[in-house]
Parts: structure tokens; C-alpha cells; sequence
């Protein structure tokens, strides 16, 4: 049971005293979730058996079972309750978006391990296959943009989010394949258990997520993405900044393992662009 959301979904449906009562809850949540039922009458200014009603209304039994329904929300967080305001207007939302962006840039490159991206390039440039995983919105972007960075380097590589098929590959992959995977929270069991899973089939395991997370810990190699991302709610996170810059690093890298492997699978894709879409070779390089 949602209360908080019943609440913002009927609350022109309210009584003037039941509308007091939901506004102290959506607006003071803090003090709503430590007060007694005669505290939060006195806040309302009205008696507790109207409190005791407004309960039986949000479908509790009594103020009690009111009390741990509503702490339950808590685990959603309050920032969702009260977003964090900010100006609307075009300028500023382009110029907070940008500042963020750059500011994962830097606090990325300050903590950026270079050897281990060393390390990993060279094992992904060796491996037969690789496997890129993901799942969820950012995930299963960085795991499609490993692909598409990495096919046109010459690497046998399959981008995959789902998690049964992640199963089902990695209990097949071979001790010359790869694994990697992403995860923004460090906290997906599935890949947990994709990794032990390619573990025990020998395969190199590498995870980009935050360090000292269940998928760190799960991974034979890690490189850490650990970044802050403020309470703003509506503004798209900008930590996948952070992991699209690590994959063309990876990339990259993993290019100049095998310049001459590199160069000649460049060289048939775009030879394929000039000839069926772009006459020349003045668009993008490597796309």
C-alpha cells in the first residue's frame, strides 16, 4: 500500500479537515512519521477520532497500523515526496544538465584507475568472446554501447539485458570468453549470479559498478564508477556520463592492442558507408 500516493491521487476528494491531515503528511513527512495521533490532531487542528477516521479511510485498521504503513514509504525516500526545486527555464535546465555532466567527467577522470583499464583492454582484445551484460534503462545502454564500440574494432561481441539469456550464455562461455558487466547500484543479484556462473565456466569476469558493491565483489576485475547525483528527481542521472566516457576509454585502449585488426575492420565498415549511404568520406569517424 502506497498512502502517500492515494493521498496525492484523492486529495480533492478530501474534507477540509481530512485535506489538513494529508498536507502535513505530504509536506512535513518527518513529523508525520514521529508523532503520536495527538500530536498530529494538535498539528491539524482536528481531534484525534478525525485522525483515527482519516486512517480507516487510507484502508489502515487504526492509527497503529497507519503509523507502519506510512514508515514503510521511507524506504522510497523522501526526495520523492518533496522534489527538490529548481528553475524550469530552458537556460537553466541546459546549463544544470551540462554542469553535471561535466562535473561526473571530472570527478571520474580524478578517480580513474589507468593501469586497470590497461588490464582490461588487453583482456578484452584477447578474448574469443565477449559478453556484454546490463539490464535496466542505463545498464543495458552501456552494455549496447560496449557493443556497438567494440564490434567495429574486430571483437566477436554480444550485448544481452535479459537476464534468463545472460544465464544461459554464461553457463556456456569458454575460458577465453569475457564477461562484463554494468551496474549503476552494484546491487543486481542476477548478475551476481551470472558472474559466478561464468566463474565456474572459466571465463574473465570484469564489472564496471560502484566500488565495494555485491557485483564488485562478485567480478574477477572492477573498475569503479562511484559518483554523487543530488536529489533533483527529474533530471536523467549523470553518472551515465561517466560510464559512456569508460566505455570509449576501454575502447580506445582496446584498439591500440591490435591498431592493424582495428584498422582493417574500420576500414571494410566505412568502405560499406561511403559506398551505399555517404559518397565521401567527410562524416563521422569510426561510425
Amino acid at each position: 500500500m502506497d498512502i502517500l500516493a492515494r493521498l496525492q491521487a484523492e486529495h480533492e476528494q478530501l474534507s477540509q479537515a481530512e485535506k489538513r491531515i494529508a498536507d502535513i503528511l505530504l509536506n512535513d513527512f518527518d513529523f508525520a512519521v514521529n508523532a503520536s495521533i495527538v500530536e498530529l490532531a494538535e498539528r491539524a487542528e482536528v481531534s484525534p477520532p478525525t485522525v483515527t477516521r482519516f486512517c480507516r479511510r487510507m484502508g489502515c485498521q487504526n492509527f497503529a497500523d497507519f503509523k507502519v504503513q506510512l514508515a514503510k514509504t521511507t524506504f522510497v525516500g523522501a526526495r520523492y515526496l518533496n522534489p527538490e526545486a529548481k528553475s524550469t527555464a530552458p537556460a537553466d535546465v541546459a546549463e544544470d544538465i551540462i554542469t553535471k555532466a561535466q562535473n561526473a567527467l571530472f570527478l571520474f577522470h580524478r578517480s580513474f584507475d589507468a593501469d586497470l583499464a590497461q588490464t582490461v583492454a588487453h583482456i578484452l582484445s584477447n578474448a574469443e568472446m565477449v559478453y556484454a551484460f546490463g539490464s535496466g534503462g542505463n545498464s543495458s545502454l552501456i552494455a549496447e554501447e560496449l557493443q556497438n564500440r567494440l564490434f567495429r574494432l574486430g571483437l566477436r561481441i554480444s550485448a544481452c539485458s535479459d537476464h534468463g539469456m545472460q544465464m544461459m550464455l554464461a553457463a556456456a562461455a569458454r575460458q577465453q570468453d569475457v564477461v562484463i558487466g554494468s551496474s549503476f547500484s552494484g546491487r543486481n543479484e542476477e548478475l551476481v549470479k551470472v558472474f559466478t556462473l561464468a566463474r565456474e565456466a572459466g571465463a574473465t569476469t570484469v564489472a564496471l559498478t560502484q566500488g565495494g558493491s555485491p557485483v564488485a565483489r562478485s567480478a574477477d576485475h572492477v573498475i569503479p564508477v562511484d559518483m554523487p547525483e543530488g536529489n533533483n528527481i527529474f533530471r536523467p542521472t549523470s553518472t551515465r556520463f561517466a560510464y559512456l566516457a569508460l566505455v570509449d576509454i576501454l575502447a580506445n585502449l582496446t584498439a591500440y592492442q591490435d591498431k592493424t585488426r582495428a584498422t582493417v575492420t574500420l576500414r571494410q565498415i566505412k568502405q560499406q558507408l561511403v559506398a551505399y549511404r555517404d559518397e565521401d568520406d567527410r562524416q563521422l569517424l569510426g561510425d
